[in-house]
């Protein structure tokens, strides 16, 4: 007898347990909790492009204060910089006017 209500004890708390967790996935899955899981990642989203925007931004204003302080000085930027082969030029030109 005390063996069958332990078994009962333990089926009932299983069933409880059970009935728990399918109530809280309904309701993770119910229209409202979608809607406001999808605001929350759409305003997420917004958050990252706003802040990634700020920083680009910073870069080119930080950039363009370099460029205008080298145009200032009369110093070249980027010295190393040479410019691809496959852009190539055409019909063998230099890029040099000899006029």
């Amino acid at each position: 007898m005390i063996k069958q209500l332990f078994w009962l004890g333990a089926g009932i708390a299983v069933g409880v347990l059970v009935v728990r967790k399918v109530n809280q996935t309904v309701q993770a899955y119910s229209p409202s909790n979608l809607a406001g899981s999808a605001r929350e990642s759409a305003v997420g989203l917004f958050d990252t492009v706003k802040d990634f925007v700020a920083d680009v931004r910073e870069g080119m204003a930080q950039r363009e204060a370099e460029i205008n302080a080298a145009f200032d000085e009369g110093v070249m930027l980027d010295e190393e910089w040479d410019e691809p082969e496959e852009w190539g030029r055409p019909n063998g030109a230099t890029g040099v006017r000899t006029e």
